[in-house]
């Protein structure tokens, strides 16, 4: 099968989930007990919302999907890579967010959520002198966006230089954007892919003695300190276990578990325990139907790139970054912990799902390009869910 087709079915595969995962939701909100919520787009209404700001995020995607085109990033030195990576990134989420205006940057950070690391957070900021919800969302917005190149430094290391390079497009265009801007659950994801990151760079062969035994130990001080601000992120950890075996390199399973129990057990000493704000979070919606709908709703949000990302999970060496993300995922689920505000709580997970969509067609194969009409797809997703579906409540 020629790799247009291969690609036209992917997109055919994730088409007919998402619309079978649209259906069951349907099912969920008309016949279902009372979902627990009285949020858009379970009980509250939609209208269209067509602004002049709505043509930037199809600007952006334009311009990058045509640079990709081009094979520009291919060529181009690794620092520059990241940082257009990071400015892709940055400008696609900003896009997306003013197309409800002003409130579209700052909005999301009015809500600190339940661990104690987001209030820490907004009140070092305050502290610090912005307090103008304009500035600290903008300033949010900024720190969210290193998600792209911190994504593309552990793939790079995982899977190799070109399809790192060919992974930006995918990642820097990614549905989930629409949850990045102003967001605290961003800086999750930003400490987890440098948690990822650093774990890679201990464990890669050319790091030995105290220099990988530091970097172990700094990706545990990183998972600890995510843990601090989502109750999913611990689960993403099982991904540095998959690595660290993969790469012969056990011992360092150790250092950054031992890292990990520093900011927990700092936490503890200061009163907040991490265990029963975790039971406390289960919350009182229905977890079965919530536990559908949270996959249907992850389908929408990794966009078509997760299902060439499944199938070809086997063809990559970054496959512990996709078996972390999915456990993460299924455990979130099993525990119960999927009840709605999964597209926040699962933001962590989103860029890891879809690692393998650059990766060959066979093991050792040749490279593919970047899968342009899976991203594009997405990307257009994205544009109609926001400037098309805006909620009114």
């Amino acid at each position: 099968m020629s790799e247009a087709r291969v690609t036209r079915w992917d997109l055919f595969v994730w088409l007919a989930l998402a619309a079978a995962g649209l259906a069951f939701t349907w099912l969920a909100v008309r016949f279902a007990s009372p979902l627990g919520t009285d949020a858009a787009p379970f009980l509250g209404t939609y209208r269209p919302n067509v602004r002049p700001s709505s043509l930037l995020a199809p600007v952006v995607a334009a311009v990058v999907l045509s640079v990709a085109a081009r094979g520009w990033w291919d060529r181009v030195s690794w620092p520059i890579v990241l940082l257009t990576g990071y400015l892709a990134g940055l400008m696609w989420t900003v896009a997306l967010a003013v197309v409800n205006g002003e409130r579209g940057l700052y909005g999301p950070a009015d809500h600190p959520g339940e661990p104690p690391g987001p209030a820490l957070v907004l009140r070092w900021i305050h502290r610090a002198g912005l307090t103008d919800p304009l500035a600290v969302g903008l300033l949010l917005t900024a720190a969210g966006a290193l998600l792209v190149p911190l994504v593309l430094v552990a793939v790079r290391n995982g899977c190799g230089d070109l399809e790192a390079r060919r992974y930006l497009p995918v990642v820097a265009l990614a549905p989930y954007a629409i949850w990045v801007a102003a967001s605290l659950d961003a800086l999750v994801a930003v400490l987890v892919a440098a948690m990822v990151a650093a774990g890679a760079w201990a464990s890669d062969h050319r790091r030995t003695g105290p220099k990988a035994g530091a970097g172990a130990i700094l990706a545990g001080l990183l998972l600890g300190a995510a843990a601090m601000f989502s109750f999913a992120v611990p689960w993403m950890g099982f991904s540095l276990v998959c690595l660290y075996f993969a790469r012969r390199r056990a011992a360092l399973n150790f250092l950054t578990g031992l890292g990990a129990l520093v900011p927990v057990g700092v936490a503890q000493l200061l009163g907040f325990r991490w265990v029963d704000g975790l039971l406390a979070a289960r919350g009182e919606r229905p977890v079965t139907w919530w536990g559908v709908i949270s996959l249907a709703v992850l389908l929408l949000a990794a966009g078509p790139a997760l299902v060439a990302s499944l199938r070809k999970m086997r063809n990559t060496p970054g496959w512990p970054f996709l078996v972390g993300a999915g456990a993460a995922v299924l455990s979130t689920v099993l525990a119960g912990l999927a009840r709605g505000g999964v597209e926040h709580a699962w933001l962590t997970f989103f860029p890891w799902l879809t690692v393998a969509a650059t990766a060959p067609e066979r093991q050792a194969g040749p490279p593919v390009p970047s899968p342009l009409l899976l991203v594009a797809t997405g990307a257009l997703a994205a544009i109609a869910i926001r400037a098309l579906l805006a909620p009114t409540a």
